[in-house]
Order: C-alpha cells, then structure tokens, then sequence
C-alpha cells in the first residue's frame, strides 16, 4: 500500500473522467485550491480551439492559488483515448490526472462491434517521496530517483474488473507515470488492439503490450476462457528494478472468491520485442475516423516533404546541475508566457530560432534559453527524434498528431527515409524512441499557435528536454487562429493588459 499526498480533482484520484463525442465543445472550469499555482494540460486533444487553451507554461499563466480558470476546448474531428494532467513543476508526481473519452458521433461506424461495456486503466509509476521533494531534488541538481511502485487507477494492487462469459469488453489503457514504460497483459487471455491516440488500428491480438510514458490505447478484450479470476499485471520495461502491480479480471457467476490461483504472465524482456510490436502497429485504412471518409483517403506518403528538423536529446551539467537539453539547448521559462509575448510583441521573452534544426552532437554541452524553433503554417515537415543515450524516450507534441514513418536502432540518414512506412503508418501523438535509435514523423502544421514539444519524461520535461514550435501565419485570419480569450490570465509583462 502507498501513502502520501494526492491531487484530488473533484475529491476523486483519479479525477473524473471527461466525457465526449466527436466535435464537442468543452468547457472545463478548473479551481485551484493548492497553495502553489497550477495548469491542467489536455494529452492527446489535437486541434484544439488554439495554444491558448493548451495549459502549459509557454502558453498560460498558471492559475493563481484560489483562483480559477475555465478552458474552452473542441474536440474537432477527434476521437479514441486522451488523458488530463497536471503541466505545472512536479504535480504530475501527485496524481491530478484523468481519462479522457471520445466517442464517434453516432452515424459514423466503428470497427468492431459495441462492447459489453468499457473499463478504464490509469496506469503509472509512483514515488513514496512528496512531489515538493522531488522538486527539490531537480531543483538542487539531482536526477529523479527511481519509482518505488506501479498503481493501477490509483491502487497499489487489487484493482477488480467484473466481466461476463462469452462477452467482450473495451479496455481504455492510459500511461499517465512519470517515467516508466511498463508492459500490460492478462493471464490466459489475448487482447485485440483496436485504436491508438485516436487512431482505429490493423487489429491484431496481443498477448501483450508496451505503454510508453503519456501514451493511450483501446483493446477488446473477449471473456471466453474457464470461469475464475485472473491476473491483470502491468509491469516496468527497461528499468534495472522491474516493478509489477497486478489487478483481477473476474468471471461473474463463477464463485471464485478466492481470486486467482494461476501465476502472474512474465513480461517480455527484450528491446526488439517493443520495437518489432512498434513497427507492427498500423492505421486500418478501411475504417472511417471522425468523419465519414475513410482515413485512407490521406495520402501522406505523396506530400513532398517541406523540411526535415533532427532533434537529438542529450543529459548534461550546466553550472553543475543536472539539465537535460535538446539540440545542446536546455529550456528555461522567462517571466511571461511565450504566447503572450507573442501576441503583444514583447521583447527579451524569447527569439525565434534560438534553437537549432538540428543535432549538437557534444552530448555534455548545453545551454539554457527559452527555446524556440519557427514553423509556417500549412508546411509539412519530418521531424526526426534521435536518442543517442542509452535509456528510452518519449516525446510529445502538443496540438498535433504526427504519422510515425520509421524507427531503427541506430544513427538516422537520409538513406533511412527508404525504409519508411509510407501508406498506413499509425497516427498518434506521442512517440517512443530506443535506447541508440531513432523515430522519425512527419506532420502536417495546420494549426497556427505556439505549441510545446516535449519529453513526457517528466523529470527530464522539468529540467529543459522541450521546447516551443512557433507555427506561424502572417494572414491574422480568425479561420487559421481564434483571438485570445477574454477570460485569459496575464502574468509577467502581460499583466495588465487588455
């Protein structure tokens, strides 16, 4: 059992599940009643309204101690498994974090058949030590220590799920950890992968799946083996101490109360496994998404490529502190949002540019700035993740989904680019990338705004490993961007500001 403080989100951990249908408007309304200031941010919503509503540093002011901020969001053209979280110092440590549902609007067919019913799994990492002291490790230059426990919807273990014979379910399965990938399986069982991040999948069955720090992922789940109680388990992958926390998948009716009697399933312990199920995760081209057009119909492969950008992450010292950096530039806020500085032009805040498209490969030097990289709307780039340490990544971008078209172990090249997936690649917005290896995207920036790209390694996010892309229009059109919200907080050289 773990005890400790939690962020409570309407006296619930996890907090209440949001519940949508393709294109809906949402209004959130978000009191802060901690003694620090606080963001939600919204994992997985694309397209939103626009950065202003993104709930991040670059983008908001944080929401003052007894105060409150009501977001207004739209999930447009948009559905599958997304997640909410605390953005702001360590929060994300404490809990703070819930489950995102989007449904298809009710003309639009799915791929499978309804389920019987749909269970969520918020499953994560988790620290013995309050969130305020593992800010005060970073802070005082320090890495993270390691997790001491894995929690299923909050639970240290014993998480049940009832299930009828002969019926199949939808399992909603959510990494909202810190920094941990763990494996997911259920004794005796297969599991039918059918959508990723808003994405319906090639559905194949799975004994079992990785889930990477701030990834989403539906499978189906078929209750056709004896009736008893099984073992659910989730455990860590690529951690020198593996953690594992189990929960129940129980038959009704079968009068097991003892729960199961079987062993644990182990955990694959290979890289290649997690890179081979990786590559083998794909879009299924015949099923519609949120619209009735049949995803197939996007063409990616033959849109010619605007520009390449290589991100390589790096751990270095500067002053003799742990940061983390990319492209040799380690990320520092200033005083006021980027996006309101933006907006009001004002100067000193930040330079776009500052810093580079590509890799700075003396892995132990850094800098610190606000980093921002410039991006025209309607350009359509690769963006190139290169990891060059010997522990796994996982990057996300805010706003976007992003088509991944290759991974490999190994240093990227342009001779890479011929091995690509250039048809049905998966459609997702957060990515892992292997110890040495590389991932490569491509994404089409249609959505004007300042959005963060970042590690949703969150230790490694608090200590620089992100940065803001600046997706630019000159047209000032209300169609490319919505105008600031009236109800918007302004902080720094913004406040005061109409």
């Amino acid at each position: 059992m773990f005890h400790g403080q939690v962020i409570l989100i309407n006296g619930q951990f996890p907090g209440p599940e949001i519940y949508s249908v393709t294109n809906d408007n949402l209004i959130v309304n978000v009191h802060n009643r901690l003694k620090e200031p606080f963001l939600l941010t919204w994992n997985g919503l694309q397209h939103r309204t626009n950065s202003y509503q993104d709930g991040v540093i670059g983008t908001n002011c944080p929401i003052p101690p007894g105060q409150n901020f009501t977001y207004k969001l739209k999930v447009k053209d948009q559905i599958g498994t997304a997640f909410y979280f605390p953005s702001t110092e360590l929060h994300k440590a404490a809990g703070g974090f819930g489950m995102i549902k989007i449904l298809s609007r009710p003309l639009i067919p799915v791929p499978f058949d309804p389920p019987a019913a749909e269970f969520n799994l918020l499953i994560g990492d988790w620290f013995k030590t309050d969130h305020n002291k593992l800010k005060a490790v970073a802070d005082s230059g320090r890495r993270l220590p390691p997790a001491q426990g894995l929690l299923i919807n909050g639970r240290a273990g014993g998480e049940r799920f009832e299930v009828d014979p002969g019926k199949t379910y939808r399992l909603r399965i959510v990494n909202v950890g810190l920094q941990d990938t763990f494996n997911f399986r259920i004794e005796g069982h297969t599991m039918k992968l059918v959508e990723v991040e808003g994405t319906h999948t090639v559905q194949e069955s799975l004994t079992s799946i990785d889930v990477h720090v701030g990834q989403s992922l539906s499978v189906l789940v078929t209750a056709d083996q004896a009736p008893k109680d099984y073992h659910i388990a989730a455990s860590t992958r690529f951690t020198r101490k593996v953690l594992t926390t189990t929960g129940v998948l129980h038959y009704n009716n079968s009068g097991s109360k003892a729960g199961p009697s079987g062993l644990i399933p182990p955990a694959p312990t290979d890289v290649e496994f997690s890179i081979n199920q990786a590559r083998s995760i794909r879009t299924n081209l015949t099923a519609s998404g949120p619209r009735p057009n049949p995803q197939g119909s996007y063409k990616y492969g033959q849109i010619p490529v605007k520009k390449t950008i290589r991100l390589c992450n790096s751990a270095a010292k500067v002053n003799g502190k742990q940061r983390y950096a990319v492209n040799g530039v380690s990320f520092v806020a200033g005083d006021t949002p980027l996006k309101l500085a933006d907006y009001y032009n004002i100067s000193g805040v930040f330079t776009v540019a500052s810093i580079p498209d590509e890799p700075k490969w003396n892995l132990r030097d850094a800098k610190l700035d606000a980093s921002v990289m410039g991006a025209y709307h309607r350009d359509f780039v690769e963006i190139v993740f290169q990891n060059r340490e010997k522990v796994i990544q996982s990057w996300h971008l805010d706003g976007y989904s992003v088509m991944v078209v290759g991974m490999d172990k190994g240093k990227w090249s342009t001779a890479s680019k011929s091995r690509y997936n250039l048809a049905d690649a998966i459609s997702r917005s957060t990515v892992q990338v292997y110890p040495n290896s590389w991932t490569a995207v491509y994404v089409a920036l249609d959505n004007v705004g300042m959005w963060n790209l970042r590690s949703q390694i969150w230790g490694r996010q608090y200590l620089g490993q992100q940065l803001y892309l600046r997706v630019y229009t000159s047209s000032g059109s209300l169609r490319d961007e919505k105008a600031i919200p009236k109800n918007a907080l302004k902080c720094g050289r913004a406040a005061g500001r109409s």
